[in-house]
């Protein structure tokens, strides 16, 4: 009997232990909750097609549009002038840069104007008694021959016979030797062209100069020029008299210049083709970097759109009726930071800022700003 009771209290036990494991395991249990669902928000802009000017970028250092660099064609001391020749020394047009001495050459000048003088005064005796219709000219001639000044053109010949005689006593040719040297003293003495600064100097007062000698360079610091390389691909677009937006590397000074002129070969190895903005400004340097945008031409009914908006296979975002919608576009020009696209509907909801993860047919809600203005209530 002992034996009986205890093996039903074992099974008992067992069962019990059965039945409360169950228990434990059953409030155990957790319930996994139901994903919620994110719906993200995205930043629109309501599409309004226009006229949208294409912009291309370039840059370049300025250089002086007129520039002399100063030679000398003949040989002699370098004089001490009114002005000291150094870099930043500024000429005024039509005054002397520098000088150099000519006494020698001057006074061998000087002994054939003489020798043209009497050339041509031993033979107004015979132009007295020949041609008495010539005589008068050539005795004014004579009397306004100064050595001491440029020569005088000679007479016109008026006729055949004075010509012949005129020519037969070498009178011409006397002449031209010595307009001839008059030209070559003039070398002497190297004039400023145009109002500018000096920026270059290699020779110092004293030095022996040589026929050939570079002796520096002459700016004209009024107008300067900006050589830009632009791809091929805008060659065609580019207008003498289009109006450049010009700016300094930090951004600080901005100039407006003008394109000048557009080459019209293309550089085979770059492809380029180079354009030259002129500018003019007190401020500006020769070597001074700027930043050059230019203005192509202007595509109408097109808008400009951030590039990172632009998907794969020319699409874009849009949303309507809280879903995202991805439609086809035509890009027209890609600058850097934009790109012109046409065939966007005006009134087209456009996503304005890239989304992660976006695909059409994506469940959005468009951002509302939020009006500060209004209190809120109590």
């Amino acid at each position: 009997m002992r034996k009986i009771i205890l093996s039903l209290l074992g099974v008992v036990l067992i069962i019990g232990a059965f039945f409360a494991s169950e228990a434990i395991v059953a409030s155990n249990q957790r319930t996994r909750p139901k994903p919620e669902k994110v719906v993200k928000t995205v930043f629109v802009e309501d599409v309004v097609n226009g006229v949208v000017p294409m912009e291309i970028s370039a840059n370049g250092n300025l250089v002086a549009q007129r520039r002399l660099e100063v030679f000398s064609e003949v040989q002699g001391i370098l004089q001490k002038g009114s002005k000291l020749f150094k870099p930043g020394q500024t000429y005024r047009r039509g005054e002397t840069i520098l000088r150099l001495n000519s006494a020698e050459y001057y006074a061998s000048v000087q002994s054939q104007k003489s020798a043209l003088f009497n050339q041509i005064t031993a033979i107004m005796p015979d132009l007295r008694l020949d041609y008495p219709e010539a005589y008068p000219k050539w005795q004014k001639y004579i009397n306004n021959f100064d050595v001491n000044k440029s020569t005088p053109t000679l007479p016109e010949i008026t006729s055949e016979k004075e010509g012949y005689f005129i020519s037969g006593r070498n009178i011409q040719t006397s002449y031209y030797n010595v307009k001839n040297l008059e030209q070559r003293l003039g070398k002497y003495n190297i004039v400023a062209p145009f109002t500018g600064i000096l920026t270059e100097a290699l020779v110092t007062e004293g030095t022996l100069v040589r026929p050939g000698q570079k002796l520096g360079e002459f700016i004209d610091t009024s107008v300067y020029e900006l050589e830009v390389a632009i791809s091929k691909n805008y060659a065609d677009l580019l207008k003498v008299g289009n109006e450049v937006a010009l700016t300094t590397i930090d951004g600080d000074q901005s100039y407006t210049g003008k394109v000048t002129r557009v080459n019209g070969n293309i550089d085979q190895a770059s492809q380029t083709i180079n354009a030259y903005i002129e500018v003019k400004d007190s401020a500006l340097r020769e070597g001074v970097y700027l930043e050059a945008v230019l203005q192509a031409k202007e595509e109408t009914d097109a808008i400009a759109i951030a590039r990172g908006l632009l998907q794969p296979n020319n699409q874009v975002f849009t949303v309507r009726d809280s879903i995202l919608d991805i439609i086809d576009v035509k890009p027209v020009y890609f600058s850097d930071k934009e790109v012109v696209v046409k065939g966007v509907p005006n009134g087209t909801k456009l996503v304005s800022k890239p989304v992660p993860g976006a695909y059409a047919g994506m469940l959005v809600k468009i951002y509302q700003e939020k009006d500060s203005s209004q209190a809120p209530a109590e």
